[in-house]
């Protein structure tokens, strides 16, 4: 019997490019003998240009190895499937079926999915967590603030608790653009570029506007709907600045929302697991901010503890002289 059911589903019959790719725990009796685990939809960074495979496949194992159905969302990007960045020398076509809100209803979609299949999975339905790094993670937060809003129940046409997650963890999130539209200033003529690209593709204009920049500002839209939140970035990331953990942060310690948060020293930006199971390079390991795992696993055990019995079927039968 294999360990992990894999397979790739399409959200939409006329789209390839979004996706969620499976990783299911298979049943066994002498696991959780047919009772439902909790899960983790996870949702790559790529700035919107893509979804990287760094942050998809080697985190889905590792909430695989807590006991957690894991799940990698590709949702809707300019790239369209392509993990490659644009040419940032020329200005961007807009490409209005991959910018906001879909890549947010991407992640209700996928929700609904892991409704659908619930029974032949295994999954409880209640106990589902949202992970995204980066874009990925903003994307998460988006979804995290407006999951109970019209925008999401209202174009699929189901009740909005069909929605509802459980947890999120951000890494390296940008929770503010209004913000981020400032720091950009500072930044340099490549990477003020790249995030001129970045907000074409996800706006679909190089300069939105302050009311629009607030929309999507997750940390702005934070209430009494948004579910607890476990943060996690370095202090060195010089293109999604720690300001945006500390800001989200806040925004959660104001609305009494739960959460806890973590900041490493080192690490540059997209660090994924920060372990070589994640990593392209060398420069992409750091000990210390590969922590970042297993305290999100303390963490969400505290909401996601399997329901196993007190004692194992054998301890059981020794117990009674067997």
């Amino acid at each position: 019997m294999d360990d992990i059911k894999s397979e790739v589903i399409k959200l939409y019959e006329n789209r390839d490019d979004v996706t969620l790719t499976t990783y299911i725990l298979e049943d066994s009796p002498e696991l959780l003998n047919g009772k439902r685990r909790p899960a983790v939809i996870i949702c790559p960074g790529g700035a919107y240009f893509s979804c990287s495979d760094r942050e998809g496949e080697p985190v889905a194992l590792k909430f695989a190895s807590m006991g957690y159905h894991a799940f990698v969302l590709r949702y809707s990007t300019y790239g369209e499937g392509k993990n490659e960045f644009p040419d940032l020398s020329k200005p961007l076509p807009v490409k209005e079926h991959c910018q906001y809100p879909n890549p947010m209803r991407d992640i209700g979609k996928a929700m609904l999915i892991l409704h659908e299949h619930a029974a032949r999975w295994f999954v409880d339905t209640d106990r589902v967590a949202v992970c995204g790094f980066s874009a990925g993670a903003h994307n998460t937060a988006m979804y995290a603030v407006n999951w109970h809003e019209d925008v999401i129940s209202s174009y699929f046409g189901e009740n909005k608790e069909k929605f509802r997650p459980a947890a999120a963890i951000l890494g390296y999130t940008l929770s503010d653009y209004v913000y981020m539209r400032e720091a950009v200033k500072g930044f340099n003529p490549m990477d003020t570029a790249f995030f001129a690209a970045s907000s074409t593709a996800f706006l679909g204009e190089a300069e939105p506007s302050k009311e629009l920049l607030e929309a999507v500002s997750p940390a702005m839209h934070v209430s009494k709907n948004t579910p607890p939140v476990f943060l996690w970035a370095t202090a060195a990331d010089n293109l999604v600045p720690v300001q945006h953990s500390i800001r989200m942060a806040h925004a959660l310690a104001d609305q009494k929302i739960p959460f806890e948060m973590h900041v490493f020293e080192e690490g540059p930006h997209g660090l994924g697991l920060a372990t070589q199971a994640s990593a392209e390079s060398k420069s992409q390991i750091y000990a210390d901010a590969a922590k970042w795992s297993d305290l999100a696993g303390c963490w969400l055990e505290k909401r996601f503890a399997l329901p196993l019995p007190e004692k194992s079927s054998f301890e059981a039968l020794l117990e009674k002289g067997l």
